[in-house]
C-alpha cells in the first residue's frame, strides 16, 4: 500500500467507527430511552438492550433521552390539614410511581422529574386537606387509615396519567397535633382524666363506706350475740352454782352457817379503818361468843349490816 494513501485509510476508517459509535445506543433494565429526531420524538424503548439511531446527534438529527424506569419516590412534610369539628394536624406522606408513559412525559414535562413531582406536590396537598376535612383525627390513626390512602392514590391518578405517570402508592408516614392543637389537646386530656380520677375515687369513698357500714353492722351483731350467749352461759353458772350451794347446804347446814359467816366476817372486817358498833348479843357475833364452835339449834346469821365509818 502506498504510504500516501494510509492516512486517509486511517481517517476514513475512523469516521467509520465514529459514525458507528454515535449509531448505537444501550438501554439498561432500570430506564427507557426516547429517540428524539429534530424535536419529534421517533421511538420509545423500554425493554433493555442494543438500539441504533442516526449518528448526527450534534446536528439534532437523532438524540437519545433516558428516562427512569423503575419505582420513584418524593416526600411531601409538615402538611397543615384541618380534620372535620376544626381542629388542624400535621401530615407527613409520600408518593410512589413510576413513569408509564415515556413519551407523554417527554411531552409534557420535557422529562424533568422535578416539574412532575412540583405539579403531583400541588395535587397531594389538595388531596390530604379533601380526605382529612372529611374525617375526625381518630380516622387517622385507625383502620380507617389505609381508606384515607387509597383515596389520596385515587385522586392523585388522574393527575398522574396526564403526565405519564402512575401512581403506585401512597403512604401517611405521620399525623401530629400542632403545638397549639396540642396544648389544647393535652389540657382536656389532663381535665378528662382529673375528673374521671375524682369519680374514681368519690366511687371508692362511696364503696369504702359501705363496707365500713356492713363491717360496723356485723361488729355489732357479732358483740351482741356475744354478750347474749355470755349473760346465757352467766346465768346458767350462777343457777349451777346456786344449785351446788343448795346440796352443799342441804348435806351440812352447821358447816354451811358457818362458811357465810367466815365470809361475811371477811368482808365486814377486811378495812383496818372500819368500826363497827353492835351488841355484844348480836347474831353477828355469834362464833366469837362459842368458842367450841357449837352451832346447834343457833339461828343463822343475818345478811351484814353496811358498817359505819368514821
Amino acid at each position: 500500500m502506498n504510504s500516501s494513501r494510509l492516512p486517509a485509510v486511517l481517517i476514513g476508517l475512523g469516521l467509520v467507527l465514529f459514525l458507528a459509535y454515535s449509531s448505537v445506543f444501550v438501554v439498561n433494565e432500570r430506564e427507557q430511552a426516547i429517540v428524539v429526531r429534530f424535536g419529534q420524538i421517533q421511538s420509545v424503548k423500554s425493554q433493555p438492550g442494543l438500539y441504533f439511531k442516526l449518528p448526527f446527534a450534534f446536528m439534532d438529527a437523532d438524540r437519545v433521552q433516558y428516562i427512569e424506569n423503575r419505582a420513584l419516590r418524593f416526600d411531601i412534610d409538615n402538611i397543615r390539614v384541618q380534620v372535620r369539628g376544626g381542629a388542624f394536624y400535621e401530615v407527613d406522606a409520600f408518593v410512589v410511581y413510576q413513569i408509564s408513559d415515556a413519551g407523554r412525559f417527554r411531552g409534557t414535562v420535557s422529562g424533568d422529574r422535578n416539574a412532575a413531582e412540583s405539579r403531583l406536590r400541588t395535587r397531594l396537598d389538595a388531596a390530604l386537606r379533601r380526605v382529612y376535612g372529611l374525617r375526625n383525627f381518630s380516622a387517622a390513626l385507625s383502620d380507617e387509615r389505609s381508606a384515607m390512602m387509597q383515596e389520596v392514590r385515587a385522586d392523585l391518578q388522574a393527575a398522574a396519567e396526564s403526565l405519564g405517570l402512575n401512581i403506585r402508592d401512597v403512604r401517611i408516614r405521620r399525623t401530629d397535633l400542632t403545638r397549639e392543637v396540642s396544648q389544647q389537646t393535652y389540657q382536656r386530656m389532663k381535665a378528662e382524666r382529673l375528673a374521671e380520677a375524682e369519680l374514681i375515687r368519690a366511687r371508692g369513698n362511696e364503696q369504702g363506706q359501705r363496707r365500713r357500714a356492713i363491717a360496723d353492722r356485723q361488729v355489732v351483731e357479732l358483740v351482741s350475740e356475744a354478750q347474749r350467749d355470755a349473760e346465757i352461759i352467766r346465768g346458767e353458772g350462777d343457777a349451777q352454782r346456786n344449785r351446788i350451794f343448795g346440796e352443799a347446804f342441804a348435806r351440812d347446814p352447821g358447816f354451811f352457817e358457818f362458811y357465810r359467816s367466815m365470809r361475811a366476817y371477811t368482808a365486814a372486817l377486811s378495812d383496818k379503818g372500819t368500826t363497827m358498833v353492835l351488841s355484844p348479843d348480836s347474831q353477828f357475833f355469834k362464833y366469837f361468843n362459842q368458842s367450841s364452835g357449837s352451832t346447834a339449834g343457833a339461828v343463822p346469821p343475818a345478811a351484814p349490816t353496811q358498817p359505819a365509818r368514821q
